[in-house]
């Protein structure tokens, strides 16, 4: 018999494999009875000691170094990954009145995602800044995937209002978010035609993104596996597997 898992990280993974495997031996119809992240036996020096969602399985981690093959010891890939990588804006200090408060990663490190382990039939999501538009597509044809439209996110004050922000020619009132196919989507698990390329938000913190891309994924691929990659807390979600060094 294998000795219990003691890493926090090897402890949630566990959770995470507990969850799906739960799920497809009874082929759950109605997420309401999936088993929750809090029902498992986790230790609580695992859960991060913040509240997350009944059905979320937050993991953080450093995704540059984190035990990717792990994660699928087992388990089916996902059908949907939605990826906010953090892009180095300039080649030196922010400027414009744009100051970062997390750290960035090099178009290296992103380019070193293990995206062919964990998606070979799918759809990706990439959040991209006008300044790595271009590279963003480089990405998604090393990776393997075919751009086949964006997501516009149009951002709103308070007031119903266009939020205006800064940026170097123009002001920047909107974000964009790539989608790639890679494979072949089962027509059984994708429902097409059921999300538009374009949704309107209330402004939220730096990077933070608005539900509506999720709530737009879970109703195309109603029984999808879900994973976000460079993940933070404000959007763990349920039935997302969420991993980023922000998670906590």
């Amino acid at each position: 018999m294998e000795p219990a898992a003691t890493d926090p990280h090897e402890l949630e993974l566990q959770a995470y494999n507990d969850w799906l495997l739960t799920k497809q031996i009874y082929h759950l119809k109605s997420r309401d009875f999936a088993p929750s992240f809090a029902d498992l036996d986790i230790p609580k020096e695992s859960a991060r000691f913040f509240e997350v969602p009944p059905h979320s399985v937050p993991i953080q981690a450093d995704v540059r170094t984190f035990d990717w093959p792990s994660l699928l010891n087992g388990v089916e890939q996902f059908e949907a990954i939605v990826m906010d990588p953090p892009w180095e804006l300039t080649n030196g200090p922010p400027s414009r009145g744009v100051g970062l408060s997390y750290s960035t990663l090099t178009v290296k490190d992103i380019k070193n995602m293990p995206m062919g382990l964990l998606q070979k039939n799918g759809l990706l999501f990439v959040w991209v800044i006008n300044s790595t538009y271009d590279t963003a597509l480089e990405l998604f044809e090393h990776w393997g995937y075919r751009i086949i439209g964006d997501i516009c996110y149009s951002k709103q004050t308070n007031s119903r209002h266009l939020a205006r922000g800064h940026g170097y020619y123009l002001q920047h009132a909107k974000e964009t978010c790539l989608v790639g196919v890679k494979g072949t989507l089962d027509p059984a698990m994708f429902r097409s035609q059921v999300c538009s390329d374009f949704f309107e938000a209330p402004r939220t913190g730096q990077s933070q993104k608005p539900p509506s891309l999720y709530e737009m994924i879970e109703a195309a691929i109603p029984q999808g596996r879900f994973l976000e990659i460079f993940a933070r807390r404000t959007n763990l979600r349920d039935f997302w597997l969420s991993i980023g060094n922000e998670i906590a």
